[in-house]
């Protein structure tokens, strides 16, 4: 991509991890500017956050004035160069679907935008997956709570205290495992400059729902693409798979079967599936690790493998669906990101 182009990170939001992800793994090649929420403005953390060149937006905040400045920041950064990481869909997800995109900060990026300007805007896909999000009780409880609530993030000293000597003792006891993996993908490039070009649309010369169309349009391919490149996790596979087969459950045999055809219906439409290090299954790896939260019940070879009752609420939330969306939005997109190729970073500490 041009060095003179501000560059914008568009993320899925499956965790308030991302942030740390992200940031860590594009540490040694650039400082990345986030919007953040009001959930971040307390003692310590705001301080930390403005010093990675973060800025807080108020959401709730509709006057006029508050998002004409706004809007006036992010078109200063983005004129001067200043590498971009939104999250379109507004907040976490409590179903572990994309959610629709909220076009506020897209539209104050790109509504001046100057097509025959010195720089141009290049927006990367960024696609992020766990198998195990921190939140994913907290998120999938107010999911099923009015719309109007919110969840309210807090860690009981109590549990904090429990957690960490539980950890401390299965280090001692040598029986301490990993979290699972957490897995980044980065997309083909977009130039906002080539995509306006092959549509033959001069946003500043809209009318302004004719411009707010496109803009939305521009929104909801870059989050298809988005949702084209999270990588299937061990566990996400494995709780598609359970959750398909429904109250009969699975043998672990079953199991390996329904995986091992759900991993080839993901890579047929170009889905990045992550394969497990030291020659290990797949379908173990992820029953292993929903066993140990106890999420699921049986026993590995001799029982069915079904989902507990009791903390079914909890799997919905880790499945991916099928990229069935990607080959529209490669037709939408054209040519402009037939080049080059997707990368995919992991870890497998899962934290």
């Amino acid at each position: 991509m041009p060095r003179d182009a501000t560059v914008v990170f568009v993320i899925n939001h499956r965790s308030n991890m991302d942030y740390a992800l992200v940031t860590a793994l594009m540490s040694q090649s650039s400082v990345l500017s986030y919007a953040v929420g009001e959930w971040g403005r307390v003692m310590v953390l705001q301080n930390l956050i403005r010093a990675m060149g973060s800025y807080f937006v108020r959401r709730e905040d509709s006057s006029a004035i508050y998002r004409k400045v706004l809007a006036r920041y992010v078109q200063i950064a983005i004129a001067s160069g200043v590498t971009q990481a939104v999250f379109p869909e507004g907040g976490l997800t409590c179903d572990g679907k994309l959610r629709p995109p909220k076009l506020g900060l897209l539209s104050y990026m790109v509504a001046g935008f100057d097509p025959n300007g010195t720089r141009d805007i290049v927006f990367v896909p960024v696609g992020i997956n766990y198998d195990h999000v921190l939140e994913d009780e907290l998120l999938t409880a107010a999911a099923s709570n009015p719309a109007a609530e919110r969840p309210h993030f807090s860690v009981p000293p109590l549990a904090l205290t429990r957690w960490v000597g539980n950890e401390l003792w299965q280090r001692i006891r040598g029986t301490w495992e990993r979290y699972g993996y957490a897995c980044v993908g980065f997309g083909h490039p977009l130039s906002l400059r080539d995509y306006l070009g092959q549509r033959g649309v001069e946003l500043r010369a809209l009318p302004e729902e004719q411009r707010f169309a496109e803009i939305a349009q521009l929104g909801q391919c870059l989050m298809r693409e988005v949702g084209h490149i999270v990588p299937a996790l061990p566990v996400p596979v494995v709780s598609t798979a359970l959750l398909a087969a429904g109250e009969a459950g699975l043998s672990d045999l079953q199991l390996d079967d329904a995986v091992c055809d759900l991993m080839r219906r993901l890579k047929s439409v170009g889905a990045d599936v992550l394969t497990p290090s030291h020659g290990q299954r797949v379908g173990g790896v992820g029953l292993r690790m929903l066993m140990r939260r106890q999420l699921v019940t049986g026993e590995s070879w001799r029982l069915p493998v079904e989902p507990r009752r009791n903390r079914q609420p909890c799997l919905p939330f880790t499945p991916i669906p099928l990229p069935t969306c990607w080959r529209g939005c490669r037709a939408c997109f054209g040519p402009l990101m037939a080049q080059g190729r997707s990368v995919r970073h992991c870890s497998d500490s899962g934290r």
